[in-house]
């Protein structure tokens, strides 16, 4: 892998006709050392975010030692990739074959659930086994969050309390999981979801031993910026405290996101301007899916030598594809002066923009670059220790 220390330099150099993805370990490493030392619990990253074997790599080194697989792909990948790490296998509904394999070929014990048939399912395809954490899903309220995920998975209010009393028989450890959407913009959304957990414990009257408050831990992007992730921590750990549980309970989290963001961004070309739509070598089928359909501003330089005095005006995208589709409304503010032949580099796309490529209309580049700079947005502050890289070669 080429090894640089900024997109203007790289963008000098090589002139690249493809998108570049820029890749900075050095910031996935400081958001990683972030979680491990100030999350009161246990951080396990969620791999749907981001699941490129480099970044598992550094995530590792870096102390995060659990991790979140969805698939049973994801599970084979980690078990390669990091075979000490501990697995969990955390979408509510799986395969009865995948949990099987997970279990007794890559030695998974912790699932997820929300319905009896997938408790069922569970002890049937470990048959019976007498060392699983199960955790139970809640369905909680994902208002806070920028994304929802509050109606496709959990259990409701009157299902919990036999579903708790059912996985306390069947587990080891009996868990309380939920998830209050991707980015999410206030701690008040864990406040509240620990509230249905509090409910459902006491309703219940089950020992608990693990609590996993997910994902949604935010990054920063533009119009999105967050408090700081460590009043996040200081509001889950009270409300844990708080809780009637084993005294010996664990708690959890998913990040993925926020371990991420930070890691990508992508290095594009203007091919084509009209007016103020500029036609860009990358889009929604590439690493823009969240700016096409879902509407996600993402940081944007223009990447020129000469410095450029022109206001900054809004612009959209189409990406390269002939789909109507490949469309980024944004606004994304770039300097009036903006033409074809220039390049901009768009951040912040760690997270979900390189898991979600594909080859549609044989777009798309697997190039990348390590930067050594700094990522163009942050959550854990300024420049700490800059990437040392090792076997590469220097442009």
């Amino acid at each position: 892998m080429h090894s640089h220390h900024s997109a203007l330099g790289l963008a000098t150099a090589l002139r690249p006709v493809q998108p570049v993805t820029l890749i900075r370990p050095h910031a996935a490493r400081r958001a990683a050392r972030f979680f491990v030392e100030k999350f009161p619990g246990t951080a396990m990253y969620a791999v749907k975010a981001n699941p490129s074997p480099d970044l598992l790599k550094v995530l590792w080194d870096s102390g995060v030692t659990h991790y979140d697989v969805a698939s049973i792909a994801e599970v084979r990948l980690l078990s390669e990739t990091l075979p000490e790490a501990r697995l969990c296998f955390m979408h509510p509904v799986k395969a009865e074959e995948a949990i099987a394999e997970a279990y007794f070929e890559h030695s998974v014990r912790t699932f997820s659930l929300d319905t009896m048939d997938e408790l069922e399912k569970i002890v049937r395809a470990t048959k019976g086994a007498s060392d699983l954490n199960l955790c139970v899903r809640l369905r909680v309220s994902s208002d806070h969050s920028k994304l929802s995920l509050a109606s496709k998975f959990g259990a409701e209010p009157g299902e919990t309390k036999a579903l708790l009393f059912a996985a306390r028989q069947a587990a080891d450890a009996l868990g309380i999981c939920f998830h209050v959407g991707s980015q999410a913009m206030t701690p008040a959304a864990y406040a509240e979801a620990m509230e249905r957990v509090r409910a459902a414990i006491v309703e219940a009257a089950v020992t608990v031993d693990i609590v996993d408050v997910g994902g949604g831990f935010p990054s920063t992007y533009p119009g999105m910026e967050p408090p700081p992730l460590e009043t996040y921590f200081e509001v889950i750990h009270k409300a844990f405290e708080s809780l009637p549980i084993s005294y010996s309970a664990e708690l959890w989290c998913e990040p993925g996101r926020a371990l991420c963001a930070e890691y990508a961004s992508v290095l594009v070309r203007v091919e084509k301007r009209r007016g103020n739509e500029l036609y860009i070598n990358d889009g929604a089928y590439g690493a823009l899916f969240d700016a096409a359909h879902v509407g996600w501003r993402f940081p944007v330089k223009l990447v020129r030598e000469e410095i450029s005095d022109a206001k900054d005006v809004a612009f959209s995208f189409y990406g390269p594809t002939c789909d109507d589709l490949d469309h980024m409304a944004g606004p994304f503010l770039l300097p009036a002066d903006v033409a074809a032949g220039d390049y901009i580099e768009i951040g912040m796309l760690g997270a979900y923009g390189c898991a979600m490529r594909t080859g549609f209309n044989g777009f798309g580049s697997d190039m990348k670059v390590e930067m050594t700079d700094e990522p163009m947005a942050t959550l854990y502050g300024g420049a700490e220790e800059q990437a040392v890289p090792s076997n590469v070669v220097t442009l």
